[in-house]
């Protein structure tokens, strides 16, 4: 359990209530409108799904990629032992044992190189949400002892604090909503320059096939020889 874990409880309680106070409208040319234009949501929701995210996951995900890596490594060494025979057959299977190997490990395209590339995504994703996570504990922490959370408070304490009401509270809910959302904005802006950084290199690695005359079966072919 981190810091936003343990700040989660009051945190919801109080952009409930925010929620609640913005369902009446927010004060016109405030600057809580782009951030819900963008975000297409309230911070109380916004703010529970990202809870869902956790850094741990992404990173065993890395592990268990680079452990892949180990296997292919042995598959590219068991391709490299030598054969001893000869004949169309064979020079027909050392094109595509060569073909195979580039496929498993030459380059970043390789099956390898992806696999790589793999691990290296969810170990930046895992450290984007560590760090996302942080930064949405510090303003949930900044918000929940300021002045307007005691306005949202009390103004959603009283009755006629529900939605349609346009009483008290409302500019305060709207300064919660605006600090919540902006880093709720930041963090995707950070996900979304981490998926172009690095979608290039999670592209499919294709197998091409090498091109070579078909060896003809009924043809002589010495083993060992």
């Amino acid at each position: 359990m981190d810091t936003l874990d343990r700040l989660a409880e009051p945190g919801l309680d109080l952009l409930g209530r925010v929620d609640t106070l913005l369902a009446a409208g927010a004060p016109e040319g405030h600057r809580v409108w782009p951030l819900l234009r963008r975000m297409q949501v309230l911070p109380g929701e916004a703010v529970r799904n990202f809870l869902d995210l956790h850094p741990a996951p992404l990173a065993g995900a890395g592990h268990a990629a680079r452990r892949l890596v180990r296997g292919y490594d042995d598959a590219s060494a068991a391709l490299a032992d030598p054969v001893l025979w000869s004949g169309p057959a064979a020079s027909a299977h050392g094109q595509a044992r060569a073909a195979l190997l580039r496929h498993l490990d030459e380059g970043p395209e390789s099956l390898i190189g992806r696999l790589e590339s793999t691990a290296g995504y969810a170990d930046a994703l895992a450290d984007w949400v560590e760090g996302s996570r942080r930064a949405l504990a510090r303003a949930l922490a900044d918000v929940l002892r300021s002045a307007e959370a005691v306005a949202v408070v009390a103004a959603t304490s009283v009755p006629g604090g529900g939605p349609g009401h346009r009483g008290p509270g409302g500019t305060e809910a709207a300064e919660i909503a605006a600090r919540v959302l902006a880093v709720l904005c930041v963090a995707y802006d950070g996900a979304e320059t981490l998926l172009r950084q690095w979608g290039p290199s999670l592209a499919e690695s294709r197998w091409w096939e090498p091109v070579a005359d078909r060896p003809r079966y009924d043809a002589p072919t010495r083993i060992g020889w």
